[in-house]
């Protein structure tokens, strides 16, 4: 018979999550391995790569989990469609942790989980060897089972009609609220202080409490994490790194840069 060890490493987010703090993201945009070391020395606890709305290759996604090895910075990514294959991928490619865009059922809830298991627990692939590169030592398999971060974004009316069912999945770690789709589907078109698009969110995170779900948001500054924290929110996806650098331009540039500049670099949820 085969012995099983619980493993001992544990992926600093969810230790930051289960200890109730907070953990602060970049939203990486920039097929670019020196941003995101650069992104990680700073002091984020993870990065949020992102291939839904970006040109990111999975070559440049490895790349960055093995610069990203040897430090306290999770890698995560959000993968284009809430797919069996899709999250495989970029598991292999070293990430801890997958984010499925629009999981608005129990079933698309149940197949984020079992994409991000092995068997028989879940359905994925046994063929990891680019990511045994990218995490520590030991038993791969088992590590991955009990680190890796499922992550189902809200984005739409059916989502939040279906929140109950979703939370109720075993081994989705985290409910992330995406306010600005959210707001789309809502007939909204991006307002976020319309009172509807503050029920709806309500209403996921005190399903999503109930259950035990972490949960997650965008968040623009430090005042908005504090905000939010104070509603529930522990887990914040921070602005893009082409954001970060039109800030730190305006530093230089001052008002003249405000008059030249052309607004906001993208708009994610």
């Amino acid at each position: 018979m085969t012995s099983h060890t619980e493993p001992q490493w544990e992926n600093p987010v969810k230790k930051l999550l289960r200890s109730d703090k907070s953990a602060v993201g970049i939203t990486i945009t920039l097929s670019n391995v020196d941003i995101a070391a650069q992104a990680a020395s700073v002091g984020f606890d993870f990065l949020w790569v992102e291939m839904e709305h970006s040109h990111m290759s999975l070559e440049t996604l490895h790349h960055m989990a093995l610069a990203l090895r040897s430090t306290k910075t999770t890698l995560l990514a959000r993968v284009p469609v809430n797919e069996l294959w899709t999250a495989k991928r970029v598991l292999d490619a070293g990430v801890m942790g997958v984010i499925f865009p629009f999981t608005n059922t129990a079933e698309l809830a149940r197949q984020a989980v079992s994409a991000c298991r092995y068997p028989p627990i879940g359905r994925r692939g046994s063929g990891a060897g680019l990511a045994n590169a990218c995490w520590p030592d030991g038993n791969y398999y088992d590590l991955a089972d009990a680190n890796v971060l499922t992550i189902a974004m809200i984005e739409d009316v059916k989502g939040v009609e279906n929140i109950e069912s979703i939370c109720e999945t075993p081994g989705l770690d985290l409910i992330f609220v995406g306010p600005g789709d959210l707001s789309f589907s809502l007939g909204l078109r991006g307002r976020q202080d319309d009172p509807k698009l503050g029920e709806a969110i309500s209403r996921v995170v005190n399903v999503a409490q109930r259950h035990g779900k972490f949960l997650g948001r965008p968040a623009t500054t430090a005042d908005d994490v504090e905000r939010y924290q104070k509603q529930g929110f522990r887990f914040f996806m921070g602005p893009t790194d082409l954001d970060f650098f039109a800030a730190g331009a305006q530093l230089v540039l001052g008002p003249l840069g405000k008059q030249r500049g052309r607004g906001p670099t993208m708009d994610l949820p």
